[in-house]
């Protein structure tokens, strides 16, 4: 199974690059390889600056078709993922739970795509793909549908449960992202204070 960190977005929001953001002394992304490094051999990050990644000893790719959007960099995993599965997610969630990438990959076997529901919604990106969805993603596309979730219509999905979750990451902590300043804030404050 391969690791695929989508970090192409405009950080709009944030106003800079999130996977930079200083959190606890480290960028954000250091936090992540961190966690992914003992579970994955490969790890490609797809960016629309694969230069600010080079150093990190990922592979880095830029997205293979000229359409924005996280649906476009998941596509571009999986036309060049070597194995059949991907666990996709995004450069602003530092807070990845080994244990449930674990228990989320032990559940892939036979189904197009692992995905965590969490207050009825699905997360898709903190989601393991097949690579044999690649075609069904370029298909929807092409016909200008850029929502993550219009893909699972046609794929045999396991979703893992809130409870499921609850006993492996009851705070919620892996679904954390850094979208907002008031996000980022309130990532790096404890009763202490803020410190990143």
């Amino acid at each position: 199974m391969t690791a695929v960190i989508l970090a192409g977005g405009e950080s709009r929001r944030m106003g800079r690059d999130k996977a930079f953001l200083p959190l606890f002394g480290r960028p954000v992304i250091e936090w992540i390889l961190g966690t992914l490094r003992p579970l994955f051999r490969r790890i490609i990050i797809v960016a629309n600056r694969p230069q600010l990644y080079s150093g990190y000893g990922a592979e880095v790719m830029r997205d293979a078709l000229d359409i924005r959007g996280p649906l476009t960099g998941i596509y571009t995993a999986l036309s060049v993922s070597e194995g059949g599965y991907n666990f996709v997610f995004g450069c602003d969630m530092p807070f990845l739970n080994p244990g449930l990438i674990s228990y989320m990959q032990r559940q892939a076997d036979g189904f197009d795509a692992v995905v965590p529901m969490v207050r009825g919604l699905a997360e898709p990106l903190h989601t393991i793909y097949h690579k044999r969805l690649a075609h069904v993603i370029k298909d929807r596309l092409m016909r200008g549908e850029r929502r993550i979730q219009s893909i699972f219509d046609a794929a045999d999905v396991r979703y893992i449960t809130e409870e499921e979750i609850d006993r492996i990451d009851p705070e919620k902590r892996s679904f954390v992202n850094l979208n907002t300043p008031e996000e980022y804030k309130e990532a790096t404050c404890s009763d202490s204070g803020c410190r990143n």
